[in-house]
């Protein structure tokens, strides 16, 4: 049974995407930029992202950090299923590993997507992988931020949202955000460059 349910899951997202308005503004031109980036979103707008991706950026390809978990598994077959790859890995677990692949992603020309507060919190806090990344590819970061006019928000850590049928779905592809290098041992610069980011995330992503 637990084979199905990713099947199960695609088939119900197909099904609600089909009743979903879709709004996009699209401020760095993402179909035209020539090379990958950095996908940025928080953890409980997941579900637009890949119902998003198929009406506007059917063209972008790449992989998405999944956790190592067994829910983690289901998500990753879910993402096949829409089209896209998935790097298993967490701050706790694979984590070097999972930096490795993504960079071989990168380094193939294909996008990567990561939800810096996931997959266990704190709601909101940017987990410090996507800057390491950013600053050891030179890999621009595309924060994206995803609002429902509706939906239903589970009791989980992250109060995941589930936009209800009919529901407008507004994204938002925000100018790209350069993260700046910073020198070994400098936590201050590092710890700054992390905020940045995070303000950026949450400017636009909490309503």
């Amino acid at each position: 049974m637990r084979k199905l349910i990713p099947y199960l899951i695609y088939g119900a997202l197909r099904v609600l995407g089909c009743t979903l308005r879709f709004r996009v503004e699209d401020r760095c031109d993402v179909n035209r930029y020539p090379r990958p980036l950095i996908w940025t979103f928080w953890h409980n707008r997941l579900l637009g992202i890949p119902l998003g991706r198929l009406h506007f950026t059917p063209g972008r390809t790449g992989s998405a950090l999944t956790s190592p978990s067994k829910d983690g598994e289901i998500v990753a077959r879910v993402m096949g299923l829409f089209g896209l790859g998935s790097v298993r890995g967490s701050s706790s677990r694979r984590g070097r590993t999972a930096i490795r692949e993504l960079t071989e992603v990168l380094a193939c020309g294909k996008d990567i997507a990561i939800t810096p507060d996931g997959p266990r919190g704190p709601m909101y806090k940017l987990a410090p992988g996507v800057i390491r990344l950013a600053q050891m590819t030179g890999t621009s970061v595309l924060p994206i931020h995803v609002h429902y006019s509706a939906y239903w928000e589970l009791k989980s850590w992250d109060r995941f949202r589930i936009p209800k049928p009919f529901a407008r779905v507004e994204i938002v592809f925000d100018t790209l955000h350069e993260v700046q290098p910073t020198a070994e041992g400098d936590d201050a610069a590092f710890e700054a460059e992390c905020a940045r980011l995070e303000e950026r995330l949450k400017k636009e992503g909490r309503g």
